[in-house]
């Protein structure tokens, strides 16, 4: 097996993984396919493709969970992102992308292991307003690091929804965030044909991964989504400080 072939297979295998625990989860594709991309692609190839497929996995689960859906708990989270995603983004022209990356880092692990330690938390009573500065702060590390919905979906925990509540709201959110994210890494010219030779072959991945861990999130019960977010935020939270 050539080297050429042996870098597809991984990033055929990443690919699948990432959406596979998205489909279940419902977030951290990203952090998933682009810690074994970024020893075979470039960084900004990574990013494009977590944007691209990012739209792809959270569109199609979006799509499956249409029912679900309450725009008037959606719009406060989205209006507060879109000013957020491009502060971020003009973030990354001064400030450094892998301190802010360790200091969230530190804060998912310290949080996740607090939940894990304290399971009985009860639910923070919060309004639209509450709602929109944490969908503002997350569309900031969106257009910064490209965390589209890690603030949301912790923040959905802490409001004590049911699971299919808080997909309902994070899911939708982190598709606006990598849409806006999308139209300016257009705007900047990454969308190469090299990448788009990578988006085409991750396709059958991406919705079989989508798919099948969709099938899973239907079998799974409330207490056993909680632990597998939890765990998910606390992995997240040791990849990106390491």
């Amino acid at each position: 097996m050539d080297g050429m072939t042996l870098e597809i297979l991984l990033f055929l295998l990443a690919t699948f993984a990432g959406a596979f625990v998205a489909g279940l989860s419902g977030f951290a594709f990203g952090l998933v396919a682009a810690s074994l991309w970024l020893y075979i692609l470039t960084p900004s190839q990574s990013a494009t493709l977590i944007v691209a497929f990012g739209l792809l996995v959270q569109g199609y689960s979006v799509w499956k969970l249409r029912r679900a859906l309450d725009w008037r708990r959606l719009w406060p989270f989205v209006a507060g992102a879109a000013l957020g995603v491009p502060i971020g983004v003009t973030l990354l022209t001064w400030s450094d992308p892998r301190n802010v990356r360790i200091a969230v880092g530190i804060f998912l692990v310290i949080y996740t292991l607090y939940a894990f330690l304290r399971p009985a938390l009860k639910p923070v009573a919060a309004g639209g307003v509450g709602d929109a500065i944490v969908g503002f702060f997350n569309g900031v590390l969106g257009g910064l690091i490209g965390l589209a919905g890690i603030l949301v979906t912790i923040w959905c925990g802490l409001r004590g929804w049911p699971k299919d509540v808080q997909r309902a709201v994070f899911q939708p959110v982190a598709v606006a965030i990598f849409l806006m994210s999308g139209l300016w890494l257009g705007a900047r010219g990454t969308v190469t044909a090299d990448t788009m030779k990578f988006f085409v072959m991750g396709l059958p991945c991406v919705f079989a991964g989508t798919w099948l861990g969709l099938r899973l999130f239907g079998r799974i019960d409330e207490a056993m989504f909680r632990k597998i977010v939890l765990a998910l935020l606390f992995i997240s939270g040791a990849a990106l400080i390491f």
